[in-house]
């Protein structure tokens, strides 16, 4: 796109051409997701999603929105308040994501069993607390699936002492074809507007659910979905499916 184009149309050129190439370039990967999910929920298991800043928008679309599955739980910053022993004050920090141990503590308090399934997502996938995150998953068996911008990930370097990104520790990898820096539209003089990984990351979540869901049913298993709580007899029906996975679902936040 040429500098100087900015407007809403030339984003939503931008945005539709962006979203066309992550759903071409991710068959495979959505796949591979979905069985995974598939394979998660029918064992009984509960799909973890962790991201920090804004990829906690994409962590939103997997952990309990209508039309979702149903055992999925939220990690966030906000658990060391809401469900451990800190201080508020504590999220004021701003490079709390960087603290050592800070990615062991949450996974403790989430409380995961063995056949659960983390989804992490991280557009950058290098940030310390994101790697130390995916570390830990993988040494305690559990598989792993990324959401992050290849483009971006290689682009930078790595952050954490190991030297690996989170796509280098993922058992599937759903690349949302982001450009580094996630804007679209160039500025004049430098840098750009428009981020685009949350739509383009939104859009492949829904392609993985549908195809873990569409596995589910073809196998005879059941697919534990989330209806509208704003439809009649819709929150009634979802506690009652909440009930089976009682205190392994969490949905806190600031």
């Amino acid at each position: 796109m040429a500098e100087g184009q900015i407007s809403a149309a030339a984003f939503a050129a931008e945005g539709r051409a962006a979203t066309e190439r992550a759903v071409a370039a991710n068959k495979d990967s959505v796949a591979a997701a979905g069985r995974l999910f598939a394979d998660c929920v029918a064992a009984d298991g509960v799909v973890h999603g962790f991201g920090t800043g804004h990829s906690q928008a994409t962590v939103l679309e997997i952990v309990g929105r209508a039309g979702g599955l149903i055992p999925t739980n939220r990690i966030g910053l906000a658990d060391l308040v809401l469900r451990g022993d800190e201080d508020r004050s504590v999220l004021d920090d701003p490079l709390l994501e960087r603290s050592p141990g800070l990615a062991r503590r949450l996974y403790d308090l989430a409380g995961p069993q063995p056949q659960d399934l983390f989804v992490i997502v991280s557009n950058s996938g290098v940030n310390n607390s994101i790697v130390d995150m995916a570390l830990h998953v993988k040494e305690a068996g559990h598989q792993l699936v990324a959401l992050t911008s290849l483009t971006h990930t290689r682009a930078v370097p790595p952050q954490h002492p190991s030297g690996k990104r989170l796509a280098d520790l993922a058992d599937a990898v759903l690349d949302n074809c982001a450009p580094a820096g996630d804007a679209l539209l160039p500025l004049p003089g430098g840098g750009a507007l428009c981020g685009v990984s949350t739509i383009t990351s939104a859009t492949l979540v829904q392609m993985v659910l549908a195809e873990a869901v569409g596995i589910l049913l073809s196998e005879g298993k059941e697919a534990p979905v989330y209806v509208s709580a704003n439809l009649p007899g819709g929150h009634e029906r979802n506690i009652v499916l909440e009930e089976r996975y009682a205190g392994r679902l969490h949905r806190g936040g600031f």
